[in-house]
């Protein structure tokens, strides 16, 4: 039996925060098995108030000091024109756990497709103690193994995904498999704005740090807290939502996400949610989902694991419907290109997934007096494997 939470759209509140159903726009809600029911009442009922209490923001900031090493610095990239923030997966794991902490879990689960949130999240369990199970599909764990071999050297447990495309959408239906059996002593620490609320909310508060470092890094580097456009990556869309997070509702500030188009948008090998799917539910809420006429989930298809995922997070679903974000798509040899173009002029290594959004830069039309920061979602290391194919060509 599905239990659906709410199923009340009606949407009154700004971009940045879902109303208190958890819609934004006509998209969020929480439809959830009903064995999932008492656990997501519980995140709901206490998220906003453990994460306002005094104790949990010294530790959750003084973690991000001074464990992860934030602020991450803006970077003027003077021959590309552009700058980059850093790798994020982190800042939502340290905030997850210590909630988890606070609700008495004793057993932290997480999904993962390119291995950042997997690395993450087991990081923040090695530091605390806790046992850390991560689910992640046969495909991605073959094409991302440094992270696969960091996790495993921090103590988590990897558990194979065999079933369906091997990917990030079947990683996170074991992941939710696990926490149905287990609903007592786990916690799911889902790495994206995705799942039943109150998880894309929760997950977007922890990321927007990176929108509150770029605007006063930005009126320290430009006189102005504003950048023109704000660039990220969307699969399920964490990065994009922090990054957009402090810009949602102030229109000065373009949001500009970029999807990942595979192969070519009409290919039958794509990622580009915004312009193949349609409203449906997918891992607990209702949103953009790329499905068949009856319903079905279509296998998504791109070079990058962390976009290889068939739906985008409610909220970005409702940027994209209301038109206040602006979506934009690039194809794996796009990606490839920008990868390389950015190590070249650069000296950095760009993970595959936000060469995504350093492609689309050109499909911008800019000019000298525009600031436009983007967000790098991660290093390349972890793709190495897929970069030295491509040069063999």
């Amino acid at each position: 039996m599905i239990s659906a939470l709410s199923s009340h759209n009606q949407y009154r509140g700004t971009y940045q925060q879902p109303n208190i159903f958890g819609y934004y726009g006509k998209f969020g809600g929480a439809f959830i098995p009903e064995m999932l029911h008492r656990n997501v009442e519980e995140l709901k009922e206490n998220y906003i108030n453990i994460m306002a209490e005094s104790s949990f923001q010294e530790e959750y900031q003084q973690l991000l000091r001074d464990y992860v090493g934030r602020p991450t610095p803006l970077f003027l990239a003077e021959r590309l024109n552009l700058n980059h923030t850093g790798a994020h997966k982190i800042n939502n794991a340290i905030g997850q756990v210590l909630l988890a902490q606070r609700l008495g879990k004793k057993r932290i689960i997480a999904e993962t497709g390119a291995g950042q949130h997997g690395v993450a999240t087991a990081t923040v369990c090695a530091l605390k103690g806790i046992e850390c199970i991560v689910y992640m599909g046969v495909k991605d764990i073959e094409r991302q193994a440094p992270n696969v071999a960091r996790m495993k050297m921090l103590g988590a447990t990897v558990i194979p995904a065999a079933s369906g495309s091997q990917t990030l959408k079947d990683a996170t239906n074991e992941a939710i498999r696990d926490w149905i059996n287990n609903p007592n002593d786990t916690h799911y620490v889902i790495g994206s704005v995705v799942g039943p609320h109150p998880y894309p909310d929760m997950v977007a508060r922890f990321q927007s740090v990176i929108s509150e470092e770029m605007r006063w890094q930005l009126k320290e580097k430009t006189g102005s807290e504003l950048p023109t456009h704000v660039v990220a990556c969307v699969g399920g869309g964490s990065n994009a939502a922090g990054a957009f997070y402090h810009f949602l509702d102030d229109p000065r500030v373009r949001l500009i996400a970029v999807e990942a188009a595979g192969h070519g948008i009409d290919s039958g090998m794509s990622a580009a949610t915004t312009q193949l799917g349609k409203p449906g539910i997918l891992h607990g809420s209702k949103s953009l989902v790329m499905q068949t006429e009856d319903g079905q989930v279509t296998e998504p298809h791109s070079i990058s694991a962390g976009l290889d995922y068939p739906g985008i997070g409610p909220l970005h679903a409702h940027l994209f419907d209301s038109g206040r974000g602006t979506f934009l798509s690039a194809t794996d040899n796009e990606a490839l290109e920008a990868a390389f173009e950015l190590s070249k002029l650069e000296g950095i290594i760009p993970a595959l997934e936000s060469s995504h959004a350093l492609a689309a830069l050109k499909q911008l039309k800019l000019s000298s007096k525009d600031t436009v920061v983007l967000c790098l979602s991660g290093r390349g290391d972890k793709d190495l494997a897929t970069y030295m194919k491509a040069m063999k060509k």
